[in-house]
């Protein structure tokens, strides 16, 4: 891949000045002061909406949500011309001919979710959908007549957990819409009817916390009320715009979390699931009423595309922190293609995914369709821009990346806190990639239904909550510090207080308030000292109460101890763990495979390397604990 220099890139981003700001983004470019994204409010979107406004703006006739009439002859000119869409429309139109061979959706709760059932409608709606757009086939038509009628007779969309309600709104309205009235009158007035009675009116029963919540919850459920209130907005105009404004007021405290620097404090995957709604919602006001409000430019949010594809390690897994899951599927990306075509910037186009073969394609993302539109809007600029070596973001939940093509150096570092949603007792853990092998593990994410169906408290987090005694959750279970063999303090937060790029690039975590009461200062820095290396150095700082400091290592590797450290076989190679700071002290291994609990992640192979250091050793109080990974 070429890799572009800043003299190399200036002739290209002259060309707008959104375009140039994305760049800027990316590489510390100085911005076009007039767009200067300091300069925007980051507290509210444009919010103009009344009765009035709605009826006076909102696109009289479908398609309307994310396709409208231009797009649609954009889409298929594309079709006979380019290969991109050619093939994605192939496969999309392979995974209607296997829909019309299921069975019609049932009300069938698996515990207190009916997600399962909402997020298949969607995946349905948009698979038909717009191969009814494309098509106008008959047989399309009449199957879904029938999935509409069948989640419209549902007793309700299981309101109690509104991301349920939600998704089935949004399932159901883009139905409506990529029929354009083609649905029998009767199927239109159910439909509608159910919009407001199984999903508007729900969400206006006492304080929803979603409204104006801080995570995926807030995304997803007012992009479904959204979609639901354009949709009934020609009969019921005064409900359409309550919602709506409603929405768009409360948005932005889930968009600010992408701040300062684009890093999703959830992880990668629920990157995945919040921003696909919200650039679902983006594309859907921008098609009904020729505008996104703010979304697109709103601070950080283009910047989190990059925070995605740096997620992405060589193996193919991703850094799997929070409760992200571990492999990305092999697929083009449809959310990244939203990226590509908002902001002209070629790194989010994944062609060579979108042009794998259809058949292999299998079961599509349930937003295909939408994704296919995105698709045909993007048009290609003449560069290749590569990912940075080294990169960080702050936020509430800090990462830095380092990374290397050639070797297949991949790091992922970070801070942060236990109280973050979908968040663990990680602060200072880390994972480590080396000729495309990962030697340092997060355990990664566990499914929460097996869990909850049996009593389990997953989603307390107070210092001696249940979350806590799972080593996917605690810091037993990652690669960090230990202090007098106690839980992290839940709620301190691990700042991220020193990047630096280059040849060497490096960066310092303070941990001090994670370790509050145990610690008078612990401040853990990373250090890509070579192309085969890792330095891991931990400051530290003792007081009276603490007795012992445990240093850890998560790994699925084959662990030999030796004379000042260990070495890790796996996958045909080799690393060396080198003690720099405690050569008198030896690396033990203990097994956790089997897993203490019996409700833990089973992970084969799974063992913690420890190095526990008494604190009478740090002289004076201080001291250093410093670990040399190196392979070849």
């Amino acid at each position: 891949m070429l890799h572009i220099t800043k003299n190399f890139l200036l002739p290209f981003l002259m060309f707008s000045a959104l375009n140039l700001n994305i760049y800027a983004a990316i590489f510390d470019l100085p911005s076009n002061p007039k767009t200067d994204l300091s300069r925007i409010d980051t507290t509210k979107l444009e919010n103009p909406f009344t009765a009035n406004y709605v009826k006076e703006n909102l696109r009289n006739k479908s398609p309307k949500l994310i396709l409208t009439k231009p797009l649609r002859r954009n889409l298929q000119q594309k079709l006979n011309s380019d290969p991109v869409i050619k093939n994605v429309y192939r496969a999309i139109e392979l995974n209607a001919a296997k829909i019309i061979e299921q069975p019609l959706l049932e009300r069938i709760q698996t515990g207190r979710r009916l997600l399962h059932v909402s997020r298949e409608m969607l995946y349905r709606m948009n698979v038909l959908g717009m191969v009814y757009q494309v098509d106008k086939n008959k047989e399309i038509l009449d199957r879904i007549n029938d999935e509409i009628l069948a989640v419209c007779n549902f007793s309700d969309w299981n309101p109690s957990h509104f991301l349920d309600v939600a998704e089935m709104a949004m399932a159901v309205a883009i139905g409506l819409d990529w029929t354009e009235g083609d649905l029998p009158k009767p199927t239109i007035r159910k439909a509608k009817d159910a919009l407001i009675e199984k999903g508007i009116n729900p969400s206006f029963d006492g304080t929803p916390g979603w409204v104006n919540g801080t995570n995926n919850w807030n995304q997803v459920c007012n992009g479904g009320m959204i979609a639901a209130s354009i949709m009934i907005a020609d009969e019921n105009p005064e409900l359409a715009a309550r919602t709506i404004s409603r929405s768009i007021d409360g948005m932005p405290n889930a968009l600010v979390e992408y701040g300062p620097d684009g890093v999703y404090p959830e992880g990668a995957t629920y990157w995945g699931y919040g921003t696909a709604f919200t650039v679902l919602t983006a594309s859907m006001l921008e098609s009904a009423f020729g505008k996104d409000y703010g979304i697109s430019n709103y601070p950080a949010f283009r910047e989190s595309a990059l925070f995605k594809k740096l997620s992405e390690a060589p193996s193919g897994m991703y850094y799997n922190f929070a409760d992200c899951g571990d492999n990305r599927g092999k697929n083009g990306d449809m959310t990244l293609a939203w990226f590509a075509k908002t902001y002209n910037y070629p790194l989010f186009f994944e062609k060579e995914r979108f042009m794998i073969a259809p058949e292999e394609m299998s079961k599509l993302t349930r937003h295909a369709g939408a994704g296919l539109v995105w698709l045909s809007q993007y048009e290609p600029v003449d560069i290749e821009p590569a990912l940075p070596y080294a990169w960080s973001g702050k936020g509430d939940n800090p990462i830095v990346f380092f990374r290397d093509d050639e070797n297949q150096y991949y790091f992922g570092g970070k801070g942060g806190r236990g109280t973050v949603n979908h968040g663990n007792m990680d602060a200072g853990s880390f994972i480590w990639e080396l000729n495309g092998v990962r030697w340092v593990i997060d355990p990664g994410n566990q499914s929460y239904h097996e869990l909850e169906k049996t009593g389990f408290n997953l989603w307390g987090r107070c210092q001696e909550c249940e979350r806590w005694t799972l080593i996917t959750k605690n810091n037993y279970g990652h690669s960090t510090i230990t202090v007098n063999d106690q839980l992290h303090v839940v709620d301190g937060f691990a700042s991220l207080e020193d990047f630096t790029k280059g040849a060497e690039p490096s960066a310092t975590f303070d941990m001090s308030p994670v370790f509050e009461g145990t610690l008078d200062m612990i401040k853990r820095t990373f250090t890509k000292d070579s192309p085969h290396s890792l330095i891991i150095e931990d400051q530290i700082k003792t007081n009276e109460k603490t007795k012992l400091v445990t240093w850890q290592l998560m790994t699925t590797a084959e662990v030999i101890p030796v004379n000042g450290g260990a070495i890790l076989k796996q996958a045909g190679k080799q690393i060396q763990l080198e003690n720099l700071s405690h050569s008198e002290f030896s690396i033990s291994i203990v097994s956790l495979d089997p897993a203490p609990l019996e409700l833990d992640r089973q992970i084969a192979g799974l063992k913690r390397v420890e190095l526990r250091i008494p604190s009478w050793t740090f002289e004076n109080g201080e001291g250093e604990i410093k670990i040399r990974l190196t392979g070849k």
